[in-house]
């Protein structure tokens, strides 16, 4: 392996290529080598050439087949995915505080939304929180880059995709994940909160779905914090307007989401709901002490 020298100083160590030897390219029939060659993993298992699979596993998942074939194959799938949430949840126990970053995967470096999660990944770093992100290229490049630059764990939650290009360099801790329900969870699990930049259906399907247990009380004191004004803002005048207008939310549901261009802003914003959150629960856990210690007294313990 090399060591890369980035563009703006910082090191990191990175594997050649997917598919490649040290001449490059992976092996022909001829036995000659064949170049940019796709690789698959699943589990323990690589895969390249024609042994990739055009279906993944939530895809076969969700396929609709005959009664026989379903008593004989989703008793075992329950089995895998029960096995995605042992693995995930040994993997990420001990990650301590942290913070999910969320966008999109077609933002390139040097574009405004690469440095804006560059820098608050830095910042949540810096403030003490590990950063997940989805492991790809994009803006959770950027973030898990930014993390790992200052010097804060950089998480990486990949998912099965045919011809993905697994995860970034700046991935410490990288785990795979075949099933998206699965490796929402830890999103959300792990996590003090959610930034969200710019991003497509898939940066919406994890906003909405926070934003949703958040409503539902699923999950308590659980901050979301929407970058970019510029794209964030017309779908927040949507909410606060056409949505509250009919009635379809609650009069304060609109304001679960936070709107900033500030990384500032946004790592105060985690911060400060965290710290809320703590003083709450020590008062709770005081108020439980305190009532046990009189109901104790009151019976001549």
């Amino acid at each position: 392996m090399d060591e890369q020298q980035d563009d703006e100083g910082g090191e990191r160590t990175a594997d050649a290529p997917q598919g490649a030897d040290e001449r490059g390219g992976s092996r022909r029939g001829d036995g000659r080598r064949r170049k940019d060659t796709a690789e698959y993993r699943r589990g323990p298992v690589l895969l390249r050439g024609p042994q990739i699979p055009t279906t993944t596993s939530d895809q076969r998942l969700l396929t609709r087949g005959d009664r026989v074939a379903w008593v004989h194959e989703d008793p075992w799938r329950v089995m895998r995915i029960q096995s995605e949430f042992v693995e995930g949840f040994g993997a990420l126990a001990e990650v301590g505080p942290a913070v999910s970053v969320f966008g999109s995967a077609r933002i390139r470096k040097g574009q405004p939304e690469y440095d804006l999660a560059r820098r608050v990944a830095e910042r949540l770093a810096r403030a003490g929180y590990a950063v997940i992100t989805g492991g790809g290229p994009g803006v959770m490049e950027a973030a898990n880059r930014g993390a790992a630059q200052a010097g804060g764990l950089s998480v990486g939650l990949g998912i099965e995709l045919p011809f993905e290009q697994g995860m970034n360099k700046w991935v410490d801790l990288g785990v795979n994940f075949r099933y998206f329900f699965a490796r929402k969870t830890m999103f959300v699990k792990y996590a003090e909160g959610f930034v969200v930049l710019p991003g497509g259906f898939g940066t919406l399907d994890e906003l909405f779905e926070a934003l949703t247990l958040v409503q539902t009380h699923k999950v308590i004191g659980f901050p979301i914090v929407m970058m970019g004004s510029d794209y964030w803002g017309g779908l927040l005048d949507w909410i606060r307007g056409t949505v509250a207008d009919r009635g379809m939310i609650g009069p304060l549901d609109a304001d679960l989401l936070r709107l900033t261009d500030d990384p500032d802003e946004a790592v105060e914003i985690v911060v400060r709901r965290s710290a809320e959150l703590r003083a709450q629960e020590e008062a709770v856990v005081r108020a439980n002490a305190d009532a046990e210690q009189a109901a104790a007294e009151s019976a001549g313990w």
